[in-house]
């Protein structure tokens, strides 16, 4: 689920692991990067929400179609 509705946690919503991936950006980083930070961090309980590479990927697309992230030389970075 893209947002949040009567029935979602917005943990749980493509939306929040966007949120997420953001706070995760502090320095550019690939998707393998990511994707095993955030293993690291759902496996130390850390995460309410367990999500997918899946969702990952759909919360990635989202963000690159806000123009939040953008594609450097590999690297996810912040715009």
């Amino acid at each position: 689920m893209l947002v949040p509705a009567k029935h979602i946690s917005f943990s749980a919503s493509i939306l929040g692991l966007g949120s997420l991936i953001i706070s995760m950006l502090h320095k550019p980083k690939s998707i393998d990067e990511l994707w095993n930070q955030y293993q690291k961090d759902a496996d130390r309980s850390n995460c309410v929400h367990i999500h997918s590479l899946d969702n990952m990927m759909l919360a990635l697309l989202f963000l690159y179609s806000l123009n939040k992230i953008d594609d450097n030389d590999g690297k996810l970075v912040l715009l």
